[in-house]
């Protein structure tokens, strides 16, 4: 294995995911208490980076398939992000605060397909390098970052005002920015006038316009874990203080399933039943958070979000790469991006959001009703996969 290359890469993917998992799965406790955010504003912090990914990887897949290396479009775009989350850390009212997420969500955004362009771009036979072992990082860095920040808090009884999760992001995108400076020169293919048009062009392709579509559902009912899990496991007796560790069990399962399953599974079952399984995870777990509050039951499926994502959003990046030459390579990636992580979660929180302002109120949320909609919904999305999707 070329270990250099290796050691870079994962680095790059785990501080990718290192930023995003520092604030995400416990940013909504602080909107939510310190800051007496409603749910329909909580959505719309969330909201701003499906909504930025709505756009931005699609401009920086171009770029960096027509213009710009792709490790500079990464530096650039990760030291105006950690700026934005400085400014945000120290924001306490609605609008500022969600308008400096939105700065950083667009520069986070814009790093994202890049990643995977870069790993793929430089992940050959040659190198001894599998895929699923630089993909691994990913879930490694979150769990590291969850436990670490609640080892910070037991030690500093930071977690009642819930800011260091942003200063821990912005900490991070620095590290990122400096760290893409070492990454492998990815120059672009320059092919072609506008490879993006390429990618969308594939969405005449009945496969792959049902993936995109389910896709697309399945990632925005995602923000019912990240909006919900956080105030849930408190209601059910978890400290705030514990609630990134508990959290983190689905990143510790999923380095595994990374690691262990990908592979194995999409080769020898294929696309489709891979994906089925990811989805039906999610199905469980979301019906385990509406029937039950048994303490135990809902802290070990945690591990299915975890496992969820390995075999539905990775395994489906990993199909879409397979999809495109390599001249649409970064554009592919953008166009995934931009379909699940922007369009899907985008329209997610906006469900997760008025849907917990439906169901909540003065003596508290009530959590079975909210999180059997993503449960019903869920379902639905594997029965329409299962039927119109052709393996």
């Amino acid at each position: 294995m070329n270990w250099p290359l290796y050691t870079k890469l994962s680095l790059m993917m785990g501080l990718q995911y290192a930023i995003w998992g520092a604030w995400a799965p416990v940013l909504a406790a602080r909107l939510l208490g310190p800051l007496k955010l409603n749910g329909k504003q909580t959505g719309w912090v969330y909201g701003t980076l499906p909504l930025a990914c709505i756009v931005a990887p699609l401009i920086s897949g171009q770029m960096a398939d027509r213009y710009f290396h792709s490790e500079h479009v990464l530096f650039t775009a990760h030291i105006l992000g950690a700026l934005f989350m400085f400014i945000a850390a120290r924001q306490e009212r609605f609008i500022p605060l969600l308008a400096a997420m939105l700065g950083h969500s667009l520069c986070y955004a814009a790093a994202l397909p890049l990643v995977n362009s870069v790993m793929f771009a430089h992940v050959t036979p040659e190198t001894g390098i599998n895929v699923g072992h630089v993909f691994m990082w990913a879930p490694i860095a979150w769990a590291l970052v969850g436990y670490g920040l609640s080892a910070w808090r037991f030690r500093f009884k930071t977690g009642d005002r819930g800011v260091d999760c942003m200063y821990l992001a912005g900490g991070l995108a620095v590290v990122m920015a400096l760290a893409c400076l070492a990454l492998p020169a990815t120059p672009p293919a320059r092919a072609g006038t506008a490879p993006i048009l390429d990618a969308i062009a594939m969405l005449k392709q009945p496969n792959f316009l049902v993936f995109v579509v389910v896709s697309m559902v399945m990632a925005g009912l995602m923000q019912f874990y990240f909006l919900g899990s956080a105030p849930f496991l408190q209601t059910i007796g978890i400290g705030n203080r514990s609630v990134p560790a508990t959290m983190a069990i689905a990143q510790a399962v999923q380095t595994v399933a990374t690691f262990l399953l990908l592979g194995p599974m999409t080769e020898k079952l294929g696309f489709k039943t891979t994906l089925i399984v990811g989805a039906a995870s999610w199905a469980i777990l979301y019906g385990v958070y509406a029937f039950t509050t048994s303490r135990p039951v809902i802290v070990a499926v945690q591990a299915l979000h975890g496992l969820a994502y390995v075999l539905f959003i990775i395994a489906g990046q990993m199909l879409a790469n397979t999809m495109a030459t390599e001249a649409v390579r970064s554009s592919m990636q953008a166009l995934i991006f931009a379909a699940t992580t922007g369009v899907g979660l985008f329209l997610g929180t906006q469900l997760a959001g008025g849907v917990m302002d439906r169901f909540g109120g003065e003596g508290g949320f009530r959590w079975s009703k909210i999180f059997a909609v993503p449960f019903a919904i869920s379902l639905a999305c594997i029965v329409i996969f299962a039927l119109a999707f052709r393996a």
